[in-house]
């Protein structure tokens, strides 16, 4: 499949700012969808809009997409599919969740925690290791590497450790974390290791056993889906805890996780976009193996230009890492000159939607030496952009 062809099935690319076609650089912070996705939820909405019930035919609807978009989630993370929870965001699974894990630590134990990590991953584990007097560790980023590095994180882990709570991308830079190597030193010891695969999804296979991790949190819309937040829990594990849920609520996994009603017409739009996200794989037998190849096929050319454009560039200062390896397409820069603000207003006016700020990972821009208040310039590259929309981004810039 040609970019074009990926490019007319998404019609928000063909929306236009002033005359010329618009350009989404904001992929970090939802990516567009394709008409397949709008219209499953648009189907589900008009023609099986019905609670969870098996006793009409509306109802058995709605459970037949719920189980159908378990068994596709199942595939694309490979796991289980009672291993897989849905609520309505990453940060409210992320709190929920922490209420019940914490109640196995005690006085004397410690949690770990990256100074990379968007504060979704953070702030709820330090509220949690507050309540139960839990010591909270941070493992710090290495601005010469451009990430948290695993020797940093090891280094904070003992016979007390009960979390290392960790991100596979950075939301903000875009670096990698070594986290599959952090799972392989940590197993056996009694650690607990929660992953937010947020950033990730979109540009990246996740393989939760080939990565080792017991949980693992991502969000569809940032890989071509409607706003649904999905917890992966390894079965083992999940069956030591005690969910906090209402008395009514099923005790069978994966219910017991899901408190309330669930967006059906979300979860309908999710089992499409996962459907966009197979059609892309050129080799069925390798699955969603075969679709991010593809994906990262699509990227490395526009990492590649932005990185060449970028070294051109006068009086800006990219964040993170300087190369190719070991990133995401998602680039964190300031300007010497104009705030990320004024930057971000001044491209939009011209159709170039970028994002400006902290992005909620307030530590890493501490880190980085920056103000909250006045944070970066987020770039985010998604496989659907071109060389030439990367092009007349500094185009611009240069004429900022």
């Amino acid at each position: 499949m040609r970019v074009d062809d990926i490019r007319g099935m998404f019609p928000a690319l063909a929306r236009q700012v002033g005359g010329r076609q618009a350009i989404y650089f904001d992929g970090p912070g939802g990516s567009q969808v394709p008409r397949s996705v709008a219209d499953a939820v648009s189907n589900h909405l008009l023609e099986s809009n019905a609670n969870y019930g098996p006793n009409f035919i509306t109802g058995r609807e709605t459970i037949a997409v719920v189980q159908e978009v378990r068994r596709k989630l199942a595939k694309f993370l490979n796991c289980g599919e009672t291993e897989v929870s849905f609520g309505q965001n990453m940060t409210s699974l992320t709190f929920a969740f922490s209420r019940a894990l914490s109640m196995t630590w005690q006085v004397g134990d410690n949690v770990v925690v990256s100074e990379m990590d968007h504060d979704a991953n953070i702030t709820p584990w330090v509220l949690a290791a507050r309540d139960r007097g839990v010591e909270v560790r941070v493992a710090r980023y290495d601005r010469e590497a451009g990430t948290v590095t695993k020797d940093e994180v090891l280094r904070l882990v003992d016979d007390r450790t009960k979390l290392v709570a960790i991100t596979l991308s950075s939301n903000l830079v875009g670096s990698h974390v070594e986290v599959g190597g952090i799972c392989r030193e940590v197993r056996g010891r009694g650690v607990r290791v929660f992953v937010d695969g947020v950033h990730h999804a979109p540009h990246e296979r996740i393989d939760v056993k080939d990565l080792g991790c017991d949980f693992l949190v991502c969000s569809a819309y940032k890989f071509f889906g409607p706003h649904v937040g999905i917890l992966f829990g390894r079965g083992e594990v999940m069956r030591e805890l005690n969910p906090y849920k209402i008395i009514p609520a099923s005790d069978a996994e994966p219910h017991c996780w899901e408190t309330g009603t669930q967006n059906f017409a979300g979860l309908a739009g999710l089992s499409a976009g996962l459907d966009y996200l197979w059609s892309l794989g050129r080799d069925k037998e390798a699955g969603f193996s075969a679709t991010f190849d593809y994906i990262r096929e699509l990227e490395a050319p526009l990492v590649d230009r932005f990185l060449e454009r970028f070294r051109e560039l006068k009086n800006y200062v990219l964040h993170g890492i300087a190369g190719s390896e070991g990133r995401s397409p998602t680039f964190a820069f300031t300007s010497q000159i104009e705030s990320p603000e004024r930057l971000a207003k001044r491209l939009g006016d011209q159709g170039v939607f970028v994002w400006n700020g902290h992005m909620y990972a307030v530590r890493l821009v501490d880190a980085l030496g920056l103000k909250r208040e006045e944070g970066v310039l987020r770039v985010g590259l998604m496989h659907y952009n071109t060389v030439s929309e990367v092009d007349r981004l500094f185009d611009l810039l240069e004429g900022l």
